[in-house]
């Protein structure tokens, strides 16, 4: 059995080394600059960096396809009629309509299409994580074959019946997830002072807002840009979190204590209704996790997880019902907001912050901003302002990201 990777950046790397450890043998390779380099970086017996996609589409019984969203019809398009026949074809982006698309327009009828999606990023252990797998195009054979290969790496396989559900349930678990943490990232940049150093940002739930926004820009621009831009379901998802934050936000300032607080107990009781709770995170949890030097901690108003289940209340997205394709990320961010919402004192003690405090008015009109930036570079599709800006907020955080991604992996193992 012959894997191929064409596109082998983190995740590739990273699918490479795994599948060599398992027997099999391996075909990788990337655009012509990079051959050198994989040839010295992935060095094992079952690795082989080829010369170029066709070479690795002629042999491989299964390929995947790794490489940016925005570029995967261009590349499909120049490799995909070399793919031997009867194999098999995936994607491996948290995207799958644009891939599928491309696959339907160049490969020919022999090949079997089989979208693969790892729901987690290159630092974690795949074992016990989420795989989702979608069937497109295929014979019983080669679904079978695509099966055994992926439960190889011990995920736990979820069959998903259209790539569509799969972008849905993408959108609705990662989209906003990550403009939250982005405009959390970049209000902080913006205003110039790093969170651990802030009294407002010390303790439990602002441990991991910290974590997992370092967590984020540690990563790769494309890997957040293809999904907010290229998921037609996200783009909807995100103008709304901005129109919930908007509209907050306004009342906030406006200190309108009875529509603000109606409005969060609406959301709330309808994200939370029924028990919906699994108790994700505790402050035990949480606690051990810091980048700060200090404990002493002061409210804030928490407007990144108000406008979040506000959000959810507005697109109607229950988001239990969408863990069956959870990434560490989401699972995380569920965590905190359950921890706000189902305790009573903390979330008087925010909605307080919000309306009154004064003293951190400023954080919340930096955020309020961020989120209109981030999500007016989403609306116009604009890939290469979208990497400006997460490049212009990664340099700022660049001192402590290897340190957060370390600590983040280890409360995603300890979670596991």
């Amino acid at each position: 059995m012959e894997i191929g990777i064409i596109g082998t950046g983190d995740m590739g790397k990273k699918l490479a080394r795994e599948s060599a450890v398992l027997g099999y043998r391996v075909n990788c390779t990337d655009r012509l600059e990079k051959i050198e380099g994989l040839r010295k970086e992935l060095v094992h017996p079952g690795i082989y960096v080829l010369d170029d996609g066709h070479a690795v589409s002629r042999r491989s019984d299964i390929t995947f396809y790794l490489v940016e969203t925005e570029n995967i019809e261009r590349v499909v398009a120049q490799y995909g009629r070399s793919t031997k026949k009867d194999a098999i074809v995936s994607s491996g982006t948290s995207v799958m309509g644009p891939a599928v698309a491309a696959f339907d327009k160049y490969l020919d009828p022999d090949v079997n299409i089989i979208n693969w999606h790892w729901l987690f990023g290159p630092s974690v252990n795949p074992q016990g994580q989420i795989t989702a797998m979608v069937n497109n195009r295929n014979t019983d054979s080669a679904y079978l074959m695509a099966k055994e290969i992926f439960e190889s790496f011990k995920t736990k396989i979820v069959e998903l019946p259209s790539y569509q559900i799969h972008d849905k349930i993408t959108a609705d678990t990662q989209a906003v997830t990550h403009v939250g943490l982005e405009s959390m990232g970049t209000a902080w940049k913006n205003a110039g002072t790093y969170p651990w150093e802030n009294s407002a940002y010390v303790g439990g739930i602002d441990n991991v807002k910290i974590l997992l926004c370092l967590r984020l820009y540690s990563g790769k621009s494309h890997v957040y840009s293809g999904l907010a831009i290229q998921n037609p379901y996200a783009r909807e998802e995100i103008m709304q979190y901005a129109q919930s934050e908007s509209g907050l936000f306004k009342l906030m300032i406006q200190e309108k204590e009875h529509e603000f607080r109606s409005r969060i107990e609406r959301a709330g009781d309808s994200v939370f209704k029924n028990g919906n709770s699994q108790i994700l995170l505790d402050d035990k949890i949480m606690s051990e996790f810091s980048l700060g030097l200090s404990n002493d901690r002061k409210p804030n108003s928490h407007l990144s997880l108000l406008s979040m289940v506000d959000s959810w209340y507005k697109l109607g997205i229950n988001p239990y019902e969408n863990m069956i394709c959870q990434t560490p990320l989401f699972r995380l961010r569920l965590g905190i907001v359950e921890c706000l919402f189902r305790n009573p004192d903390l979330l008087e003690e925010s909605i307080k912050a919000a309306l009154f405090d004064k003293s951190i008015r400023g954080d919340d009109l930096e955020f309020h901003t961020a989120v209109r930036e981030w999500s007016t570079v989403i609306g116009h599709g604009d890939v290469a302002g979208y990497k400006t800006k997460f490049e212009d907020t990664r340099r700022f955080f660049e001192p402590r990201l290897e340190e957060g991604k370390k600590k983040s992996d280890g409360l995603i193992s300890m979670l596991s």
